[in-house]
């Protein structure tokens, strides 16, 4: 599993580069991507494609491949395979055939992003892609409302400025965030600030409409136990259809808490 850039060239490691000339064949998410990649490496190699769509028989052939004495690579478009990207279902057919599967680490947006945040990074939670939807993204939004770890998501050009809105609207504006675009890139930028700021920002750059993007936001603050996380959890969900009080006492009768406690909690959600 061979992690690659997320943009600079220059951030291939001295182990990718000699393990990717070395093995027998390169399973990629996209063929195309990679072969510029090693072009510009001076490595030529034979490429099959390995995507979401044809993992399950990749997988099958892979493993046969390995068995019978090949080496093969697993590279992701960028960045650290299976991050949001496939190899799972191929990790689990080869290791299920008794066969080895090595790591070489490299970078990872989601990671580099964290690293210059200025967010806690001692616990964070790593959620990738929000669904696209927009009901659907805001009920998901609702559900990690009530985490007090620091949030990292991909988001794609197209969805940016939504998602900032609907993380305004579910999450309050005034939550610490910082939106990374490009990165490791020629126009690399990084908007800092609450929610409502990194929006203003990335509204105002001529820029902005263009790229790929990580975004870092801050957890809700304050200790939460894991009851109140699982009250909040089934809160954030009803409160999607029903008001406060109903909400509250389906809550209360589902987690064993207290109405009055719940009712406060759906009240605190409900202004957030």
């Amino acid at each position: 599993m061979v992690a690659t850039p997320i943009g600079n060239l220059a951030d291939i490691s001295e182990r990718a580069r000699t393990v990717l000339a070395e093995v027998d064949l390169i399973a990629a998410e996209d063929t195309r991507r990679t072969a510029r990649m090693l072009t510009h490496l001076g490595i030529r190699a034979e490429l099959i494609s390995c995507h979401e769509h044809n993992e399950t028989e990749r997988a099958v052939e892979i493993a046969e491949t390995i068995r019978n004495g090949g080496k093969v690579a697993l590279v992701s478009d960028a960045g650290t395979p299976l991050m949001s990207d496939p190899g799972y279902r191929l990790v689990k057919a080869v290791t299920g055939a008794g066969l080895d599967v090595e790591p070489i680490p490299g970078a990872c947006a989601a990671i580099t992003a964290l690293s210059v945040a200025g967010l806690p990074s001692d616990r964070f939670f790593f959620e990738g892609f929000l669904p696209a939807a927009e009901k659907a993204r805001q009920l998901r939004l609702r559900e990690l409302s009530a985490g007090t770890d620091t949030l990292l998501f991909y988001v794609s050009v197209h969805k940016v400025k939504s998602t900032l809105k609907d993380m305004i609207s579910v999450l309050g504006g005034e939550r610490p965030a910082m939106l990374a675009r490009e990165i490791t890139k020629l126009y690399e930028t990084f908007y800092r600030g609450t929610l409502t700021e990194v929006l203003e920002q990335l509204d105002a750059d001529p820029g902005g409409n263009k790229g790929e993007f990580t975004l870092v936001v801050a957890g809700r603050e304050g200790e939460t136990s894991g009851e109140e996380a699982d009250v909040l959890k089934v809160l954030s969900v009803l409160l999607e259809e029903l008001p406060a009080s109903q909400a509250a006492a389906i809550a209360a009768k589902l987690t064993g808490q207290r109405k009055k406690a719940v009712y406060a909690l759906a009240m605190t959600l409900r202004n957030e």
